[in-house]
């Protein structure tokens, strides 16, 4: 199976002088194309920024990193902004819905910057609209919608360009227990409907209890990764 992520040796830290946070220390991991993994630890153990290191938000102090065969490590920020929009889906904690625009509308914005044509758009974005159960809801703007209205509204502008990797950061965080487990539901459906591969940072247990791979960091260390194709390893 090919690895749609791969971590070589990389380490991440912060600051300088007496005063450096290792906010990830030598992780080195493949993550195989299709998968719906989970990345697992305590505040601080490294979570959000492996996510950030693996769509090259954060920059790495040493190591490489793979993303859909290409190493991104040394890259320009201009290519990098051109396969986060082309090849990278992101779902947030906190939604990051542009207030301004309807749900269509946020769900379609990828699709404008990538210069799909309109009426593909329309097909693309109403097409996953209903598959999250939003489509009457289409020209609801954020401010109308409840909490979990507004993730699968996330949700749908992460699939609608159909990426090779959805990366979730902490997405049922602001959610209820039913309303975040009902997503998470979704998110597997699409995982097995699309082959898209899902990494979420994550210390709910429903979250965790949904992955089929369970990547636990302390400290910024790998202290376990666990799957059905891998032995447990402590």
């Amino acid at each position: 199976m090919t690895a749609i992520v791969k971590l070589e040796r990389v380490c991440k830290d912060y600051g300088q002088g007496d005063v450096v946070v290792h906010a990830v220390r030598d992780v080195s991991l493949e993550i195989q194309q299709g998968t719906f993994a989970a990345v697992a630890g305590p505040s601080g153990s490294g979570k959000t920024t492996m996510l950030n290191i693996i769509s090259g938000l954060d920059r790495l102090t040493s190591g490489r990193v793979f993303v859909d065969g290409q190493e991104i490590s040394s890259r320009s920020d201009s290519w990098l902004s051109r396969i986060r929009r082309e090849r990278i889906g992101f779902v947030f904690q906190a939604f990051n819905l542009l207030p301004v625009l309807t749900a269509f509308e946020n769900a379609e914005y990828v699709l404008m910057l990538q210069g799909v044509a309109v009426a593909e758009r329309r097909r693309r974005v109403m097409a996953m609209l209903e598959r999250v159960g939003l489509a009457s809801l289409a020209d609801r703007f954020p401010r109308e919608l409840s909490g979990g209205q507004q993730q699968r509204v996330a949700v749908a502008r992460a699939m609608v360009p159909e990426p090779a990797l959805i990366l979730a950061d902490e997405p049922t965080a602001n959610l209820d227990s039913q309303t975040g487990a009902s997503l998470l539901d979704l998110m597997l459906e699409l995982n097995r409907e699309k082959g898209t591969t899902f990494l979420f940072s994550s210390h709910d247990p429903s979250v965790l209890g949904r992955a089929r791979r369970l990547i636990r960091l302390a400290d910024g260390r790998v202290v376990a990764d666990e799957s059905p194709d891998l032995p447990p390893r402590a």
